[in-house]
């Protein structure tokens, strides 16, 4: 049996299903609460940390909205016809395994800096593509790689535009503003360090898939084209037609896109600004409203529109339902001063050089279990908070390296990875040792950015 045969059937007998695991985890930390704190008032220690967990259940409401609707529409978005179109013409120059692996790493890793729901789906669909081609064209194909490849873009995507704890810090009010202020972009995303690390990842990857592809066994494939189903109705009548229109969704489109360009170019100019630099007006709520107007214009129609969404909701159900989870586990761990014993913990075993280190490694051992970058953000921040502050490292670079950390073992957790599997046809241990590949290589420039920086 082989290594990814040996991995995958363990993680099934191990790991039961993500919710299952949030449940689990506010289990572990009332008994971890139990254990390492006392109770603060006259109640019962058990009952004062219930309590905690029903106070900070729906704090993050509007925070797993947000990050539902930045995966949902970057789904629609990927169903564009001008992302088909893009994908189709790119096709057409994957005449190998080797030169496939590197487009298709190239253009998702790519596009998940911009957005990682749309590089999520986009990665899908191009590597069925590719697939469909090469069995089309009887050219022989690698086709677990070419699956890996489409995946690439989760290890990029919580150090770009969508990530959710940059964007999280970055807005107004959000729950730890007391105790770090907001921080912009220019501190984050838009670092040298950032910056610097992205680019790297950017164009090594793709190098790597490249190097892979030329020594890894081809076969011919057997692919059948999936049938695209037209699901405009025969006869459209009465009001019916605004759904149709192509103006509407035009007009609103327009106007949507116009504003969040005005907002941000011409409006600093009229008011004698400037263009704001430190990128303050990038917040969950400008990249969803982006979102919405792209989408709705590049379908052409409230219809498609619509009819793409209803395709891509199913993917955000996990975080509708653990996210409410997560945030009872934020509210035990501040509630009872756990955060302070974990804080403890870190401060001793970590200096102001290593602690970014420890905490890459942490957060990718903690993405295993709660995956989803929000749902972390949400349990290890006020951690990550305090040690940080205690040990006197940015904060801003404490952040990065959570983020960094929960991207690298997405090519071990194959939760975000379903979609793909549903549209590729493919299973998890077939894309994993190629994943795995691509966790070494992150691991190395991580870390090297973490110590360099």
């Amino acid at each position: 049996m082989s290594f990814a045969d040996k991995f995958v059937r363990s993680a099934q007998r191990v790991l039961p299903s993500p919710f299952t695991i949030a449940i689990l985890l506010t289990v572990f930390t009332v008994i971890l609460a139990l254990l390492l704190t006392e109770s603060k008032t006259d109640q019962w220690h058990l009952i004062e940390l219930l309590l905690y967990w029903e106070g900070g259940f729906f704090d993050f409401l509007k925070f797993a909205m947000q990050m539902m609707l930045i995966l949902v529409l970057g789904h629609v978005l990927a169903l564009t016809l001008p992302a088909n179109k893009l994908l189709n013409s790119l096709v057409k120059h994957c005449t190998s395994t080797a030169r496939a692996a590197f487009i298709v790493t190239f253009i998702s890793v790519l596009v998940a800096f911009l957005n990682w729901g749309l590089a999520l789906i986009l990665g899908a669909i191009f590597a069925r593509k590719v697939g469909e081609h090469a069995s089309q064209n009887k050219i022989p194909l690698n086709y677990p790689l070419i699956g890996a490849a489409g995946y690439s873009g989760l290890m990029v995507w919580h150090g770009g535009l969508s990530g959710s704890a940059p964007l999280k810090v970055a807005e107004e009010g959000h729950k730890f503003v007391e105790q770090i202020g907001l921080i912009p972009f220019s501190d984050t995303i838009f670092s040298t360090m950032n910056l610097v690390c992205m680019l790297t990842l950017i164009f090594v990857l793709p190098l790597a898939m490249y190097w892979m592809g030329k020594r890894v066994e081809s076969n011919l494939l057997y692919l059948e084209a999936e049938a695209e189903v037209d699901p405009i109705p025969k006869t459209i009548t009465g009001a019916e037609r605004l759904d149709h229109s192509p103006i509407l969704s035009t007009i609103l489109g327009l106007v949507m896109t116009f504003i969040g360009f005005y907002k941000v170019l011409l409006a600093p100019i009229f008011n004698g600004q400037g263009f704001d630099w430190s990128f303050s007006f990038i917040n969950p709520n400008y990249i969803i409203f982006m979102l919405f107007g792209f989408a709705i214009l590049l379908h052409g129609s409230f219809f498609k529109f619509n009819q793409a969404v209803s395709k891509g909701i199913g993917g955000s159900a996990g975080i509708m339902i653990q996210f409410p989870f997560y945030a009872g586990i934020m509210g035990i761990m501040i509630g009872s001063g756990l955060v302070n014993v974990f804080s403890n913990v870190f401060v001793e075993l970590s200096t102001a050089r290593t602690f970014p280190v420890f905490t890459f490694f942490s957060a990718g051992l903690v993405n295993i279990f709660v995956p989803s970058g929000g749902g972390q953000w949400l349990v290890q921040g006020p951690i990550l908070i305090e040690a940080s502050q205690r040990l006197q490292v940015p904060i801003e670079k404490s952040i990065l390296a959570l983020s960094y950390g929960d991207q690298i073992t997405n090519m071990l957790q194959p939760f975000w990875a379903l979609p793909l599997l549903g549209i590729t046809g493919l299973k998890a241990k077939e894309i994993l040792p190629y994943t795995v590949f691509l966790l070494l290589i992150g691991v190395f420039i991580f870390c090297s950015i973490l110590l360099l920086f």
